[in-house]
């Protein structure tokens, strides 16, 4: 429990794939408070799992670790709420950022590496690559995407074996474990807590200066915490990148009007925040086997020179993310969730989506998904408010495929995917006899978003990308370096306040971002505790 008030040189809202990291960099020099929305990731069989990749995402509970959203644009997605956030959630899968990546963002190289390393010791592990992403991998070769890199979890043009953060017996290790580093005098965390709103100071001689945060425990009472008197101390947002610019316009720091529409008092004008919101579309081909195929999630990766990144995973966590599908698609067809902006004109009644997913359930249950995630990307959206509570989804549109050059990428990925299901490599884990078009077809019949789904896509690779995307759930922005905070993170014309997180990206770093993030927390740190021992 909570006391009403507390005292904390940082405050970090979020205990995320970030903020665990942050958190526990910050306690070898400071006392912090770390405030988590959602509960433990331990104990849950469901996260801790490999088998429970997609039954943790299809439970819409409210009290799921996963709390689900969709996009304007008709697209499923998930967010986390859960001590570790997305690192408790998703399919594991771990590699660094590129060289260049570092170079263009203007990190430390050399303390960049340190902080993966940081992070590498604690909870990343080499897979046990066994035969349906061997398979993958010698295909991708065959296909053309050389030179093989082996296991690495560098960012290489070529195809590798990366890291995940599954151990050898399966068990997921998450970016909570980070915490084992804190040093526990200086560290509390509350569980089930939920910012309302940060506090700032404000005269007419001086710009906002962040104070403190109002939060609620899962009973619903109200608790208020501080920071310390001193230059240093600071409120640090690490809610993510749908979190962290609902925050700051809860806390009247967005664009000035949409900020009065919702009777917010304004603090600052910033029209840029919750702008520049991306998802990196992802679309993929379901590939059912004469033969067995073992579970896997995404362990071997393609990086092409085109901007497309191939992966994989295998077995029966194919068959249940089409359940987690069922579920979901249900759940929508019957209205008793939020409601999205759809574009359709198929039918949408929960019988007919029941006999589409069950159709699917047959097809998939011995089979793999080949997927292709596009790198960036250029398209950018907006988000905005619906309403002052902050346990509800933002309204998010990702404008998916909306610049041309992502859609371009995405026919590249799905041509090279169709090149290693073709592939000699390949041939052991497919029916010989079904083309590759009889899969593309199939795909079209799948409820895999809430977009219509147009004939024209079976033989157009363009209109296929557009009305089978989905989410690879690595979405950013929304308070990006140079227009919401500056390059050390700090809050543009705001006083003790920083936003370290996802939400801060223009673009996806590597393959996937989770390796990034977490070093990203440990990055800046260790930056800020240098900052706070050279005053």
């Amino acid at each position: 429990m909570a006391p009403p008030l507390v005292f904390y040189d940082y405050i970090i809202i979020g205990g995320g794939t970030s903020g665990c990291a942050l958190a526990a960099t910050l306690s070898e020099g400071a006392r912090v408070l770390l405030l988590e929305r959602g509960g433990l990731p331990y104990n849950d069989p469901k996260i801790t799992n490999i088998n429970g990749f997609a039954a943790t995402l299809s439970d819409t509970s409210p009290s799921s670790p996963s709390q689900l959203f969709i996009s304007t644009d008709g697209v499923i997605n998930h967010r986390a709420r859960v001590l570790g956030g997305g690192t408790a959630l998703n399919a594991g899968f771990y590699s660094r950022a590129s060289r260049t990546y570092v170079s263009r963002v203007g990190w430390d190289q050399k303390l960049v590496n340190e902080s993966y390393e940081w992070v590498e010791n604690k909870v990343v592990f080499e897979p046990a690559v066994q035969s349906w992403q061997s398979a993958v991998r010698k295909g991708l070769l065959e296909a053309g995407v050389i030179p093989y890199n082996g296991f690495t979890y560098d960012h290489l043009l070529g195809t590798k074996v990366g890291g995940t953060i599954f151990d050898q017996t399966g068990y997921r290790h998450t970016a909570a474990d980070l915490l084992e580093y804190a040093h526990p005098p200086n560290i509390t965390l509350y569980l089930q807590a939920t910012v309302e709103q940060i506090l700032f100071r404000t005269d007419k001689l001086q710009r906002p200066k962040a104070l403190g945060v109002v939060f609620t425990d899962k009973r619903g009472n109200k608790h208020l915490a501080f920071l310390n008197n001193g230059p240093m101390s600071e409120i640090i947002l690490s809610a993510g990148a749908l979190g962290s610019p609902q925050l700051l316009m809860l806390s009247g720091i967005g664009p000035t009007e949409h900020l009065k529409t919702h009777a917010i008092k304004v603090y600052l004008d910033q029209p840029m925040v919750g702008q520049g919101m991306a998802d990196n579309p992802m679309n993929a081909i379901v590939i059912p086997s004469p033969r067995p195929v073992e579970t896997s999630l995404i362990q071997v990766v393609g990086i092409t020179e085109f901007g497309s990144f191939i992966e994989s995973a295998g077995g029966s966590l194919g068959f249940d993310w089409v359940h987690g599908l069922n579920q979901q698609c249900l759940l929508q067809s019957n209205q008793t969730s939020e409601p999205a902006i759809v574009r359709t004109n198929q039918s949408t009644t929960p019988e007919a989506n029941a006999a589409q997913i069950n159709n699917f359930i047959a097809f998939s249950k011995q089979s793999g998904i080949i997927l292709e995630k596009v790198s960036g990307p250029y398209s950018t959206g907006h988000l905005e408010l619906k309403n002052r509570d902050p346990k509800e989804n933002p309204q998010v549109t990702f404008n998916y495929f909306h610049d041309r050059r992502d859609l371009q990428r995405c026919v590249q990925g799905i041509e090279l995917i169709k090149r290693v299901i073709e592939s000699k490599s390949f041939s052991q884990f497919r029916y010989p006899l079904t083309p590759v078009q009889a899969l593309i077809n199939s795909m079209l019949t799948f409820p895999v978003n809430l977009r219509r789904k147009r004939i024209t896509a079976a033989f157009s690779m363009e209109q296929f990308c557009e009305d089978t995307v989905m989410t690879i759930w690595h979405y950013h922005g929304g308070c990006q370096v140079g227009r919401v905070v500056d390059r050390n993170y700090k809050v543009l014309g705001v006083d003790a306040l920083r936003v370290i997180d996802g939400s801060t990206f223009y673009d996806s770093p590597g393959t996937n971002p989770q390796a990034t993030v977490m070093m990203l927390g440990r990055y800046m740190g260790q930056r800020i505790l240098r900052e706070r021992v050279s005053s």
